[in-house]
């Protein structure tokens, strides 16, 4: 019973042959070319039949014009894609994408001529070799091929060189096989170092890799700061119906309607946004690296505090409308994960929050007093924090949290002067 790697070492041996017989029909409009040029020399007769010389000349008329040709951009991403297939060569070892440079584009022409010579090789040898091996092979078991002319040309008319040519013909496949495989090898082993990613193909990648985090980075503060802050209020207006329920009080059923109209609301809003977000990540990779998707500004506040559910206090100075819509959006953000943090830390139903807007800057501050009792901290840390703080600073700004004095406070600078 053939043990599993071995069975697995035949296999990849016979697609690394497959990988040498497409070299060597990717080689013929070359060396059909090559026939041309040396058609003189030929005597008149078939490039077939023409002597070992004379195709050998075809043969080498045929490189250079594979590795002139291979300087298209294309043949770079068809040649991995081969090597990675055929070949058995870990995706990460292989480069992506049209050569860079021209260093990546010399070593592509170095493969693909390597390729397609040793591919022409093999092939030749695949073509020619069996059919002569097997008639070596049956040789002493007919009477016609004994007397045929290739017995005659080859010396095999004697009495006992039918007898030698069993074990000759069988070694001839053998090394056929061996070449084949030692070939595949070769190619195999020199693909990583001819066809890998060169120092531009690695940056790209890096700054590809960069900007798929830049994304999904920014997708996961969307959602958390939109979901979370929804979930909060949400159970907060819940909460204090419920009280107000148990109270059983006619004159508080006033409130109860308020609290769920603030919860329809609220809720209505985040699923907007929810889906706004998640159809961002439906994109295609190359809309999402650099497309926009709905995202409320500083316009919507009074949605937002509506449905805090909470007294929120909240001071403008200057006109938010002349707020660029990145900063707006970002600073919508900040307010509502600020409301979210407050719905955990504040000690009481106030919140005080304040954004001015100066020439250059839109300072943002809440600050609600601390519970008496501290809150149980999570286990994975305060990520909304984490996010104001990046918010801040992809826009040149600023942000500090802390308590000091019973109270909890947030301050947050964003420059509006060079966005404008």
């Amino acid at each position: 019973m053939r043990r599993p790697g071995t069975r697995l070492l035949g296999q990849r041996a016979r697609l690394r042959w497959i990988h040498l017989i497409l070299g060597g029909a990717l080689f013929m409009p070359y060396w059909l070319v090559g026939t041309v040029v040396m058609g003189p020399l030929s005597d008149g007769q078939s490039m077939f039949s023409a002597s070992l010389q004379v195709q050998f000349g075809a043969y080498a008329i045929g490189l250079p014009l594979a590795a002139l040709t291979s300087l298209f951009p294309l043949t770079r991403p068809m040649s991995v894609a081969a090597a990675r297939a055929l070949c058995g060569i870990a995706p990460g070892r292989l480069a992506d994408g049209p050569a860079r440079g021209r260093g990546a584009q010399a070593r592509t022409a170095g493969w693909f001529t390597l390729h397609l010579g040793l591919g022409a090789l093999v092939s030749g040898a695949t073509l020619a070799l069996p059919p002569f091996a097997v008639s070596l092979m049956a040789l002493p078991f007919s009477a016609s091929l004994r007397e045929s002319e290739l017995a005659s040309m080859w010396g095999l008319d004697r009495s006992w060189a039918p007898w030698v040519c069993l074990p000759a013909g069988l070694s001839m496949l053998i090394a056929l096989a061996a070449v084949a495989a030692g070939t595949g090898a070769f190619l195999a082993r020199q693909a990583p170092r001819l066809l890998g990613p060169s120092p531009a193909d690695r940056l790209a990648v890096a700054e590809r890799r960069a900007a798929e985090l830049a994304v999904r980075n920014r997708l996961a503060r969307e959602l958390h700061d939109s979901v979370g802050h929804a979930l909060s209020a949400v159970t907060l207006q819940a909460s204090a119906a419920r009280r107000v329920l148990d109270g059983g009080e006619e004159q508080d059923r006033e409130f109860v309607r308020e609290a769920l109209e603030a919860i329809e609301e609220t809720t209505r809003r985040t699923v907007g946004e929810l889906d706004s977000v998640l159809g961002l990540l439906r994109r295609d990779e190359e809309d999402a690296a650099d497309g926009e998707f709905d995202s409320p500004g500083l316009g919507s506040l009074d949605a937002l505090l509506k449905g805090a559910g909470r007294e929120v206090a909240l001071t403008v100075t200057g006109t938010l409308d002349r707020v660029p819509d990145a900063v707006s959006r970002e600073a919508y953000r900040i307010v509502q994960e600020g409301l979210t943090n407050a719905a955990r830390y504040a000690d009481g139903e106030r919140v005080n929050a304040r954004i001015a807007l100066t020439d250059e800057d839109l300072e943002i501050t809440m600050e609600n007093p601390l519970p008496v009792r501290a809150p149980v901290a999570r286990p994975d840390g305060g990520r909304g924090l984490r996010g104001i703080a990046e918010r801040a600073r992809l826009l040149g700004g600023t942000s500090e949290a802390g308590a000091s004095g019973g109270v909890w406070r947030l301050a947050v600078r964003l420059p509006v002067g060079g966005h404008r």
